[in-house]
């Protein structure tokens, strides 16, 4: 079966009616208001207190009150802190990206191990026990020299070597190998992206960025990104939940994708996290009636321009893939912002 192989590129007040009143009351006093129907032969500027003065009055009361109670001054400072969050995890992850994309570039032949990597880490996973997933536990020696990771120590030496830089600039703490691995899978899945948007432009890298940056779809790793702050296993996970995927029949790829709520589209979306040679992965794929569908619509999407339907699928894959067995800390990697003493400032 023909077709372009992923991996080919990289060796919202109520009316106010008459007579009502309108009760404001606090734990400290109450205060009533009176409004009544006005009479329309009333001139306007005749009129000493209006409805919209009687709102401008609640709503000062209800802020005096809220002030003296401090529930604003805490709202603000809530709202500052989540803010301060967010743009520290932000700033740590791009700068995380940067490392990783720079490391992938230069070991462009690693790009294989790094996404079966990500995918063995995270399919460990088990429904039954809420176990396993991707935590970093293929980290450890008793789980990286188990037969299914076979050939994937140097992707492991690339992630120890790049946490290795990521924690040296970190203000958070280190980096998890959970987080790690799964960031180093889209780096590689990027360096993939990116690698066929060249050849297309026939090996220009300068039009092959301006084609990546123009139809590529990068504005659909928004949910994985938010995915960060993952938590690192403290032991290996048990054998004999990853298959052989060089050796392992379509029908036990199916069962183990389908076990941990995935399908057939995802594996034929996929088949390039399945070994080196996803040419032959999906090959053997195609022989499946439920797989083949999904794998001949990714090749004619991968001899587009845009690729849109095997990108979008793939990151949506990888997303639900990467984020199996955690529960995400989403204060991770943050740290307290040093507070200016005003008194000491000389003016």
């Amino acid at each position: 079966m023909g077709g372009v192989s992923f991996l080919s590129t990289v060796p919202s007040f109520t009316n106010i009616n008459n007579r009502q009143h309108l009760t404001l009351s606090s734990s400290h006093r109450s205060v009533l208001i009176r409004c009544c129907k006005i009479d329309p032969q009333v001139s306007e500027n005749t009129l000493s207190f209006h409805r919209r003065d009687v709102l401008k009055l609640a709503g000062t009361a209800l802020g005096m009150e809220l002030t003296g109670n401090g529930f604003i001054n805490h709202v603000g400072d809530a709202k500052a802190a989540d803010l301060n969050q967010r743009r520290q995890r932000s700033e740590f992850q791009s700068k995380i990206k940067l490392s990783l994309s720079k490391a992938v570039k230069a070991k462009p032949e690693l790009v294989p191990s790094l996404l079966t990597l990500a995918l063995n880490d995270a399919m460990t996973y088990d429904k039954a026990t809420k176990s396993g997933g991707a935590n970093g536990s293929i980290r450890f020696s008793s789980e990286i020299s188990r037969a299914e990771n076979a050939g994937l120590s140097d992707g492991l030496a690339l992630i120890e070597e790049a946490k290795k830089e990521i924690d040296s600039f970190s203000k958070g703490g280190p980096i998890s190998y959970a987080d790690l691995i799964q960031l180093a899978g889209q780096s590689a899945v990027k360096a993939t992206f990116l690698a066929s948007a060249i050849r297309k432009c026939g090996g220009n890298e300068e039009k092959g960025n301006l084609l990546y940056t123009a139809y590529g779809s990068s504005g659909q790793w928004a949910l994985f990104d938010r995915q960060f702050g993952r938590s690192d296993a403290t032991e290996a996970d048990p054998e004999g939940r990853i298959p052989l995927w060089g050796k392992a029949t379509v029908q036990e790829m199916k069962d183990k994708f389908i076990a941990i709520g995935l399908g057939p589209r995802q594996l034929a979306v996929m088949s390039a996290f399945l070994g080196p040679d996803q040419a032959a992965t999906e090959e053997l794929l195609a022989s499946d009636p439920q797989v083949a569908p999904w794998v001949q619509k990714y090749q004619r999407s991968r001899e587009t321009v845009s690729q849109t339907d095997y990108e979008v699928d793939l990151i949506t894959a990888l997303t639900k893939l990467s984020g199996l067995g955690q529960q995400i800390n989403y204060e991770a990697y943050t740290y307290p912002v040093e507070r200016i003493n005003l008194s000491k400032l000389k003016l």
